[in-house]
């Protein structure tokens, strides 16, 4: 039985043996849902969904799945995409009533756009590069010479890929006479438009930028819409570090905001509550786990890994523990133009001496030997054998 894991919990004994149905795969990847931590309490709804539970839309040249609310149902803030195009391939030029982020992952990606002024935009981003239009802004995406996959997040929880507005399908579905006269042209000029949407297809790996784009009389986007990750400052605590990137240093996303954490083998990003905004969680690497509390003796424990989603209702208490040998790696995306968060730490180092010796029930000398971090999102050390004393 010792492979097998069993709904037991050895620190107080409760639980007995699964004989029946089951899938064993799932209980290996879940220990905490299987085995909740006693802490653990009430009937909390579910937080966590993985992009390899979506529906893969296989296309010409790349695939796409989604994680909406239709999945999800406690993520009542955004969705999410996960997509990949082949080398040359695009998605094809659309907009959409959402406003949209994306996070470059793997490989090299050209984006265009242009704003309502007649503004152009084209940049050519790599892995863990960001880009951000806002709703009704047109925009293409076309991988490169490595070919990409990238994360997109949407500012509606309902939003659906297969939903956005197409440059084919508008026009396939406008009177032909129409479209010709739109562009001076005659319908045997044009016939060889789409009949249908393309979506995502199949193309040639463009040339350099200086080689191709074509400058509108309105000129450039004054606030560029992307962001190279190099230039996100970095924040460096005892466990790991923080890229935040919000409104601030990134002046064109102004729904969105995100925090991108690394968590070394051993640490933890502390004790702490969003303020403004939920928590829309997507795991890059490594294995983590998180307790999220809910008020009223209500929590419930997670385990997530590469391809995961997660969810943090606002102002929902919660840590996110590396509980694997490698570097964990996720990003905290918020449909809030401004990134923030409140941290235990910080609100009982805030607060005097005696009140919070109170509340623990401790003496002024525990209270005053408490750690205390000014930096922005902690990332802690769980393992005590690390903290250098």
């Amino acid at each position: 039985m010792t492979d097998t894991p069993q709904p037991i919990r050895p620190s107080d004994g409760k639980g007995w043996l699964d004989l029946g149905p089951r899938d064993i795969w799932r209980d290996r990847e879940d220990p905490d849902i299987l085995v909740p931590p006693p802490t653990d309490g009430g009937t909390v709804m579910n937080l966590k969904y993985s992009f390899s539970d979506s529906h893969q839309r296989l296309e010409p040249g790349g695939w796409a799945r989604e994680v909406t609310n239709r999945d999800l149902p406690s993520s009542q803030d955004v969705a999410g995409v996960n997509m990949a195009l082949e080398p040359g391939a695009y998605r094809e030029l659309h907009w959409h009533k959402e406003a949209e982020w994306g996070l470059m992952l793997t490989g090299n990606v050209r984006v265009t756009s242009v704003d309502e002024r007649g503004r152009y935009f084209i940049d050519d981003l790599v892995a863990g590069d960001l880009w951000n239009f806002e709703a009704g802004l047109p925009h293409s995406i076309q991988a490169l010479d490595q070919g990409c996959e990238f994360l997109l997040v949407f500012s509606e929880p309902d939003f659906s890929e297969n939903n956005t507005f197409l440059l084919s399908d508008w026009f396939a579905h406008t009177p032909t006479d129409v479209v010709a006269a739109n562009f001076r042209k005659t319908e045997v000029e044009i016939s060889q438009f789409p009949k249908d949407e393309l979506y995502i297809f199949k193309a040639n790996v463009p040339g350099p930028i200086a080689d191709v784009e074509r400058p509108t009389p309105a000129g450039k986007v004054p606030s560029p819409f992307s962001f190279h990750m190099k230039d996100a400052p970095v924040i460096e605590s005892e466990a790991g570090r923080v890229r935040i990137v919000d409104v601030n240093n990134f002046p064109a996303a102004k729904t969105i905001s995100a925090a991108f954490i690394e968590v070394e083998p051993g640490g933890m990003r502390e004790l702490h509550w969003h303020p403004k905004a939920s928590e829309w969680q997507f795991y890059i690497q490594g294995k983590a786990r998180m307790s999220v509390f809910l008020s009223g003796g209500t929590a419930r424990t997670f385990d997530f890994r590469a391809g995961d989603v997660g969810i943090v209702p606002i102002v929902a208490g919660h840590y996110v523990q590396n509980i694997g040998d490698e570097t964990l790696i996720f990003v905290e995306i918020f449909k809030h133009p401004e990134y923030s968060d409140i941290s235990a730490r910080k609100w009982l180092a805030s607060n005097p001496t005696q009140i919070v010796a109170d509340h623990l029930l401790s003496t002024d000398a525990f209270v005053e030997s408490l750690p205390t971090d000014d930096l922005p999102a902690p990332v802690i050390w769980y393992d005590q054998s690390k903290i250098q004393k």
